[in-house]
């Protein structure tokens, strides 16, 4: 497994080791003890799956309080996936990394708590799974606007297939403070 840190606290990329051979791949996907052991010792509580089709946007979506890690890939199709540092007094506040996902590449992304998340699909459709250290609650939930220009995310998109949450989010600046989290080193 490689581990590649970003520039952003919380923030991995992980190539995971695949053994392949004629007969296909075999991947671990998640072994508590050897992420424990590459520093991501998140208890993971659920987990999710996403199907979406051509041009659908998801996200940008967090939770605060009950703020979830996440750990991010795609069994099938091509994404590109966006997170966006929303930690009050983070060296990295409002800015977002972006990279692509896909059943080929079976990269994972790891997003500590206090990350907005969110992908578009490239592909025909995708299917995503991610592992979360928190049950979802939804009274907790905050959606950012996908296009909003403080951010200024370059998605490969230009008119995405959006759910009716996702169409009416405000921008980051329109979100009180009081309801976003405050970042803590290694976190």
């Amino acid at each position: 497994m490689k581990i590649t840190l970003t520039e952003f606290d919380g923030l991995i990329v992980i190539d995971p080791t695949v053994h392949s051979d004629a007969r296909g791949f075999l991947q671990e996907t998640w072994k508590q003890s050897t992420y424990a052991a590459a520093g991501l010792s998140e208890n993971m509580v659920q987990d999710n799956l996403s199907w979406s089709s051509a041009g659908v946007l998801r996200g940008l979506h967090l939770q605060h309080p009950h703020g979830q890690a996440k750990l991010v890939h795609v069994l099938q199709g091509d994404i590109f996936d966006v997170t966006v540092d929303v930690r009050q007094n983070s060296p990295t506040f409002a800015k977002w990394f972006g990279i692509r996902l896909s059943e080929g590449n079976r990269r994972q992304v790891f997003i500590a708590p206090g990350f907005a998340h969110g992908f578009c699909v490239l592909s025909d459709s995708a299917l995503v799974a991610y592992k979360c250290s928190e049950e979802y609650h939804p009274e907790t939930e905050l959606t950012i606007r996908w296009n909003d220009p403080r951010l200024a995310i370059h998605w490969p998109l230009e008119s995405p297939e959006l759910s009716e949450k996702d169409a009416s989010a405000l921008c980051l600046d329109e979100i009180p403070r009081d309801r976003l989290p405050t970042w803590t080193p290694n976190t």
